[in-house]
């Protein structure tokens, strides 16, 4: 792999070449601006949605109409809206526990890998004993220790999968330190840190962006499993997941209240993974040329 400080700076062109080679894949432009119209949605619910998203009627369980597209749920709430609320919060944990589990993640990922010794030892015993347990049992038995609540769940999914992010930071900090223009910085006197950000850091920078966009699913699917048992956010505040979880009792009487939350969960994670599929083959089509 080229280094990224020591490459001249990505010509527009390029730039320009990668865009279009995501843009020609059907399923990843179908998933970006599926996508986009979500996050458009999330951020202007409160004027998108037609209803408040915790209003009760006395329309129960009512079918979906011009009035409530999506339906009324056992308490007169109107569907849509709560999707629509639910979105935010959805986009909003996924976006933000990916974040922290990144940095937290790559971090030790770096640190372990570069300085090897006791460090390494500390860190990867820690990894690995997080990683013989499921990382939603992880999420669960944090919530359940921390308590419900978004900062919790927020925490609690955040150290659930940051194990992923240092295992792979580790693992190309192994191969990109023993590059020749590692062992020059070291030799003019560059200091361990700086070598780290500005040497190893952006070049093992792919794997990590594509990691990342897969996690953001994972992320959205943790919090809604957390809503769905009741280990969420507060009650008041609708998530796919608690929306799910109040259409268990009512699943033979309207199929509605499960059928349209669940389709929003499976088309937000597929809209993801298609766009990590092609961000994942530009980024290795990239490197195998020599531009990253």
């Amino acid at each position: 792999m080229t280094p990224f400080l020591d490459t001249p700076a990505e010509p527009p062109l390029q730039r320009a070449s990668a865009a279009r080679r995501i843009l020609r894949d059907r399923r990843a432009l179908a998933g970006t601006v599926f996508l986009a119209v979500l996050t458009v949605a999330a951020i202007f619910a409160p004027w998108l949605a037609p209803f408040d998203p915790n209003a009760m009627d006395y329309m129960m369980l009512e079918e979906p109409s011009p009035t409530h597209p999506l339906g009324v749920d056992d308490l007169g709430r109107d569907l849509f809206s709560r999707i629509v609320h639910g979105a935010r919060v959805s986009l909003f944990v996924g976006l933000v526990t990916v974040a922290v589990a990144l940095v937290l993640g790559v971090a030790m990922g770096i640190v372990a890998g570069y300085f090897r010794g006791w460090a390494d030892t500390l860190i990867m015993r820690y990894i690995d004993l997080q990683w013989a347990f499921p990382n939603i049992l992880i999420a669960v038995y944090l919530v359940a220790v921390f308590g419900t609540g978004l900062l919790n769940v927020i925490v609690a999914i955040s150290l659930a999968y940051l194990d992923d992010f240092a295992r792979v930071a580790r693992g190309m900090t192994l191969s990109v330190k023993e590059e020749q223009y590692v062992a020059a910085a070291r030799a003019v006197g560059c200091s361990d840190w700086r070598i780290m950000g500005r040497h190893i850091l952006p070049n093992i920078a792919a794997p990590v962006i594509v990691l990342a966009t897969v996690s953001v699913s994972n992320a959205i699917l943790a919090e809604a499993v957390l809503s769905f048992l009741g280990l969420g956010v507060s009650a008041d505040t609708p998530t796919w997941g608690l929306i799910l979880s109040d259409a268990r009792s009512f699943v033979s009487r309207a199929w509605w209240l499960g059928v349209f939350p669940g389709l929003a969960i499976m088309l937000t994670v597929l809209s993801i993974n298609f766009l990590g599929d092609a961000l994942r083959d530009v980024l290795d089509v990239r490197e195998s040329r020599g531009v990253s």
